[in-house]
């Protein structure tokens, strides 16, 4: 392996970047037309790769490729996915090469997408394409990749319950996650949930002259400060009425295992420019964003912010909040004591609008299931480390859709690093990721292929 991807490294990142150029920016309706073309192109790559069905199936919203080689029914199927849609860019001005413009610097690929997830997406399909060229692929494989992982993946679950014999599989392998670093290797055993949620609070019908009308008449963004910060305490506990009923509370010894995951909370302050961190009083820093529940708020507008001075009462003001989840929190039920606690507290003096975005339900693995025992192979056999199992703090709906509508487990097999500014200017996406990525997932296939 080590051979082919010396002897091919620039043709298989120039392939790589014939998705990167292309901007399939889900979110941006104006990119259309682009999320269609990267559609088309990841076809392409399963094509070239020599996989049997390879079709660009439309739906709702932006299309899903579907791929699949059957070696023989006989053999387990594993299930990939990954997503081609990519967030927006902006800043713009921030970025130090433009964001669609693929380039090599210190070893790190620069793009959007370039770790979230488009190069995570071509390290199964390059894994695949190897595979196959060498006549060595040891079950059946079957692909979907999707345009709209970025906007909450909205059209999916119904693309999964209309293909569920379609899709029938083993286990679902999914590149769209990161490591510790390269140096301490760790595999992702969960996710948390997401509810996401807008509030918009109005007062007078217009903008008014705070000097005229200051006292007498509520400021929206004045009250809906002070309902924010009211959503969590002094020992950084959320306040919502029921929100920690269905917590899942993990025994000592399991959090022990997770603490194994190195750890430098200097260095992460550094890294961050900050004096001191916060949280949720009794946890560490790693636990805070892993296996404990948090509520941020995303965005925050109101009133006058140009340039020089303005006095207004501001008419509106507006915000936009997410939970994140753990298990069993279900995003459902702590969307509507979200929005019921919210209705409940705001004062006459204020009229209350609330919009609800998208959500996903928590998901975890067990260390003992022979997916995830051959996933630590595999890396073992790469990295020349055992891996550490970790809890993520992020959200990836999907893969508590694949349990739900398909019944199937997932492994979340990922090679991206913290550090890769995903959803930032400037992300990035080491080509010894990508390449120790490809020489990963072969790896997978066969020890999960011996393990049925």
């Amino acid at each position: 392996m080590k051979q082919y991807l010396s002897e091919n490294s620039e043709k298989i990142l120039e392939e790589l970047f014939t998705i990167l150029r292309v901007p399939s920016i889900s979110a941006d309706s104006s990119c259309k037309n682009e999320v269609n073309l990267c559609a088309e192109a990841v076809a392409k790559l399963l094509e070239k790769a020599g996989m049997d069905k390879t079709e660009v199936i439309r739906t709702a919203g932006h299309p899903v490729v579907y791929s699949e080689k059957i070696v023989d029914l006989k053999l387990p199927t594993v299930l990939v996915y990954g997503h081609y849609d990519v967030q927006p860019v902006d800043p713009l001005n921030l970025w130090e090469t433009p964001p669609f413009e693929p380039v090599i610097r210190d070893d790190q690929i620069f793009a959007r997408g370039a770790s979230d997830d488009k190069g995570q997406l071509f390290i199964q399909i390059k894994s695949i394409a190897y595979m196959l060229h060498k006549d060595m692929l040891p079950c059946n494989v079957k692909f979907i990749a999707e345009g709209e992982e970025e906007v909450g993946s909205i059209n999916l679950g119904k693309f999964l319950r209309d293909h569920k014999d379609r899709l029938a599989a083993d286990i679902v392998l999914v590149s769209d996650t990161g490591m510790i670093s390269l140096e301490a290797p760790s595999i992702m055993i969960g996710l948390r949930g997401l509810s996401y949620v807008e509030i918009e609070m109005t007062g007078p019908n217009r903008d008014l002259h705070s000097g005229l009308y200051g006292g007498a008449v509520a400021n929206p963004a004045q009250v809906l400060c002070s309902i924010i910060a009211s959503l969590i305490d002094e020992n950084g506990k959320v306040t919502i009425p029921g929100f920690y009923d269905d917590v899942q509370e993990l025994p000592d010894s399991l959090r022990s295992q997770l603490a194994q995951a190195p750890f430098d909370l200097e260095l992460y302050k550094q890294k961050l420019d900050l004096r001191e961190v916060a949280g949720e009083k009794g946890y560490s820093v790693m636990e805070r964003v892993g296996i404990r529940p948090s509520l941020d708020v995303n965005g925050l507008w109101s009133g006058y912010i140009g340039e020089g001075a303005k006095t207004v009462l501001p008419a509106k003001a507006a915000a936009k909040v997410s939970m994140r989840l753990v298990p069993n929190q279900s995003s459902e039920k702590i969307t509507e004591s979200f929005i019921d606690h919210i209705t409940a507290i705001a004062p006459k003096t204020v009229r209350l609008k609330t919009i609800v975005h998208h959500g996903g339900e928590p998901w975890c693995i067990q260390t003992d299931v022979s997916a995830y025992i051959a996933a630590s192979q595999a890396v073992k056999e790469v990295f020349g480390k055992e891996p550490v199992p970790v809890r993520g703090g992020g959200s990836i709906p999907i893969v508590a859709l694949f349990e739900a509508e398909l019944g199937l487990k997932t492994i979340l097999l990922g090679f991206g690093l913290d550090s890769d500014a995903i959803h930032s200017p400037n992300e990035h996406f080491g080509v010894s990721n990508l390449f120790k990525g490809i020489e990963t997932v072969p790896l997978f296939y066969k020890y999960f292929a011996e393990s049925q």
